[in-house]
């Protein structure tokens, strides 16, 4: 089973980049600048924010089903960065964290999940697809409960 795993489109974050801190208040966003090269990381381009870079932090809803299972949640995302897709690999932006993989069907539905320690990310994503009504896996960051990726069969 092979999968993709693709970043945020940064289209729907341009206009926060060009915000003040008043004009993201009123979105209730902030921005932030990265005090470690890990510990922030960006949405779009599945890597940590280096120190010292800015991100926003926002609300983003990351499932966006008419079902109980809907889910937002605060992320951070940098400016001039591109959508980054990984093909049967895990993105930096796994590594070292533990976290909760949520499978769902084409309607929206949680069908199964998993904890994935570091390091197992990759077998826990096969396991998961290998079952025939999962459409997609949302990857949180199991400790704070962001969300980390969309992974789809590829």
């Amino acid at each position: 089973m092979t999968y993709q795993i693709t970043g945020l489109s940064p289209d729907p974050f341009v206009a926060y980049f060009a915000m003040d801190d008043a004009e993201l208040a009123v979105h209730g966003a902030r921005r932030v600048t990265a005090g470690a090269d890990r510990g922030f990381p960006c949405r779009i381009s599945l890597q940590d924010a280096r120190a010292g870079e800015g991100l926003i932090l926002l609300h983003h809803v990351s499932h966006d089903v008419a079902t109980p299972y809907r889910s937002a949640y605060a992320i951070y995302v940098r400016p001039g960065v591109e959508a980054a897709t990984y093909v049967d690999t895990t993105p930096p932006v796994f590594e070292g964290r533990p976290l909760a993989l949520r499978a769902f069907d084409a309607g929206g539905m949680l069908q199964d999940a998993r904890l994935a320690g570091p390091g197992e990310a990759d077998a826990a994503i096969r396991d998961l697809l290998a079952g025939d009504a999962i459409t997609y896996i949302d990857a949180h960051n199991a400790a704070h409960g962001c969300f980390a990726a969309r992974i789809e069969r590829n």
